[in-house]
């Protein structure tokens, strides 16, 4: 408002000044925009991942192979030979000649055909139709519902003391027994009965020469045997341990549920007659006839002579002997090596970049226009003067304050042509800076919505920049 009261008292101090001087200059006040470019310094807000060294240690397993001692007894067989007398008696055979009568009777069969009545029985089938009443069972199925238990089983870790039984006997020396072998001789058997294995029957049997079974002398010898000591040690054992859960589970029971049946079957039956048979069998006689063979035969006989014979048998012990040995075992043993690797570390860093921009200031300037007593404009070939309103945080730039030498306007000017006939640029005369100028009216709306508009913007994006302003 107070604005607004200056510039209505400096127009009626200009138009008394008018008023009083009707022949001195009169001036026009008017009003323009001029747009100033400034560049902004703003900060702007970049990521950048940026990595970083460090260095870790691990330990990674290294195999070596190395070699252990693994000592152990073991039972070595040492054989001594020796030699003992043995002394025995042998037949030795003794050859004679001599002659025997080997006379034997000779029998010859004697065949003699004849014929006699053989009566048979035989047994010829008959075959009858009959029924007979036959009964099965039949099973029908009855569906039933039941529970049953279930059982289901869940293996539990249980440690058990098992018991090992370990051998820790030693060597003893035995004296064995070897029956000889078994020989068939021939033997004289006299006549006997004897009953047949196979039937049972008993038949006498004759005296003869047969071969028997006779045992040979057995052998002792001396073995080296294992004589076992069973010790028994308990050895712990972790196994998983059957439990069984029982649950109960519908189920649908199939019950089967015995039914008989009667029918009757015709069945075939054959039944056997007898009948009596009779036929004439022709049959051969055997009769046998003796007859004497003489035969005398010169026999070589030999006669077992006992004689004692003596011999060195070589005679063989075994005896087992400790032994210690050394075994050399390679055993892989696992190591662990320290390992320093030098990794990257990534890590997001945030920094502020500096960005330049421009951007316009609109600013309203006031000229002051000379006028001629009709109004006409006087165009004065100087830099005219600009009065800016008081606007926080700009500074004007430093105006001229000389006063400008008004000059006619040339004949044909045009005000819409930049320069005139005598070369004068179009240029306003600047005004005294330290006379009051009234601030603009709202007179353009165009003007002052791009003004706001301006504002809004450089509030939305640069609110530091209206706090300073």
């Amino acid at each position: 408002m107070k604005i607004l009261y200056a510039i209505s008292a400096s127009l009626m101090l200009a138009s008394a000044a008018s008023a009083q001087s009707p022949c001195g200059p009169t001036y026009r006040l008017e009003y323009r925009t001029v747009y100033e470019d400034r560049e902004v310094t703003a900060y702007r807000l970049e990521q950048e991942t940026v990595y970083e060294q460090r260095t870790v240690t691990s330990y990674r397993p290294v195999w070596e192979t190395e070699m252990r001692e693994r000592r152990y007894t073991v039972a070595r067989p040492v054989y001594e030979t020796a030699e003992r007398e043995e002394r025995y008696t042998v037949l030795r055979p003794v050859w004679e000649e001599r002659i025997e009568d080997r006379s034997y009777d000779v029998v010859r069969n004697v065949y003699e055909t004849a014929e006699r009545e053989e009566r048979f029985t035989v047994q010829r089938p008959v075959w009858e139709t009959q029924e007979r009443e036959e009964r099965y069972t039949v099973r029908r199925a009855v569906m039933e519902t039941a529970e049953r238990d279930e059982n289901y089983t869940v293996m539990e870790p249980v440690t058990t003391y098992s018991p090992v039984q370990v051998d820790q006997g030693y060597f003893v020396d035995q004296q064995v027994y070897r029956p000889g072998p078994v020989r068939n001789r021939l033997r004289w058997q006299s006549g006997t009965c004897v009953s047949d294995p196979l039937t049972g029957r008993t038949a006498y049997q004759r005296g003869g020469l047969f071969w028997t079974p006779e045992q040979q002398p057995g052998v002792v010898q001396t073995q080296r045997v294992w004589q076992p000591n069973l010790v028994t040690m308990q050895v712990p054992q972790t196994s998983y341990a059957a439990r069984v859960i029982t649950r109960k589970v519908p189920i649908q029971v199939c019950r089967y549920v015995d039914e008989e049946i009667v029918r009757k079957v015709p069945v075939q039956v054959c039944r056997m007659v007898q009948e009596e048979q009779v036929r004439r069998v022709p049959y051969t006689v055997c009769r046998q006839v003796t007859e004497r063979v003489e035969n005398k035969v010169p026999v070589k006989v030999c006669r077992m002579q006992p004689e004692e014979v003596v011999r060195k048998i070589p005679v063989t012990t075994m005896r087992m002997v400790q032994e210690e040995k050394v075994e050399q075992l390679p055993v892989q043993v696992c190591r662990q090596v320290a390992v320093e690797e030098t990794i990257q570390v990534p890590q997001i860093v945030q920094k502020q970049v500096p960005v330049t921009y421009s951007y316009r200031v609109p600013r309203t300037v006031v000229l002051r226009v000379p006028v001629d007593p009709c109004g006409n404009e006087i165009y004065v070939p100087s830099t005219p003067a600009v009065i800016t309103p008081s606007v926080p945080a700009y500074e004007p730039p430093p105006v001229n304050h000389s006063t400008p030498t008004p000059a006619p306007p040339a004949a044909g000017y045009d005000s819409g042509s930049e320069n005139g006939s005598n070369g004068a640029s179009k240029q306003k005369p600047q005004i005294d800076p330290g006379q009051a100028v009234p601030e603009p009216k709202d007179e353009s709306s165009s003007t002052n919505g791009a003004t706001r508009s301006s504002q809004k913007v450089r509030s939305k994006y640069f609110p530091k920049y209206d706090r300073e302003t």
